[in-house]
């Protein structure tokens, strides 16, 4: 049995943002990534005569979903995109679990970090009222983009 190889956080990240580009063009969006770790959202799409944008962030990680860290909490009154995709397993087959701004906000809980005191928020949609099934919901629902 071989070993599974670990990649660094970058090229994880990359991976799922490249993942979440190729879903999208399928569906007829023209698709433009931003500079990787600058402020504001991680991809621009738009239809094909222009008349619809959106803004996506994607959260890519290497294993299976259950919480999905999204930064200290002063920062998720800041949340710019319109959608938001974690891409999960991105490593061997990924799966995409697509959320709009404020279903990604009604699934956050803080978390502390006991030795930083620093108050990070994760998602975490089983603790969502009426969610039964994690992120199941959430999986492979492009249609949401609309």
């Amino acid at each position: 049995m071989a070993l599974k190889q670990k990649f660094p956080n970058q090229v994880i990240g990359n991976t799922g943002l490249f993942y979440v580009c190729y879903e999208l063009s399928k569906r007829g969006w023209n698709v433009l990534p931003t500079s990787r770790n600058a402020k504001g959202p991680d991809i621009i799409i738009y239809n094909t005569d222009a008349t619809i944008t959106h803004t996506i962030q994607v959260k890519a990680i290497s294993g299976k979903v259950d919480t999905v860290n999204l930064g200290e909490k002063d920062k998720i009154s800041n949340l710019t995109a319109d959608y938001f995709i974690i891409c999960s397993n991105v490593d061997e087959n990924p799966n995409c679990y697509i959320m709009t701004k404020d279903e990604i906000i009604s699934c956050t809980i803080e978390y502390k970090n006991r030795k930083t005191g620093k108050i990070n928020m994760w998602v975490q949609p089983t603790k969502r009222r009426g969610v039964k099934h994690g992120f199941r919901e959430f999986k492979d629902n492009w249609d949401k983009i609309k």
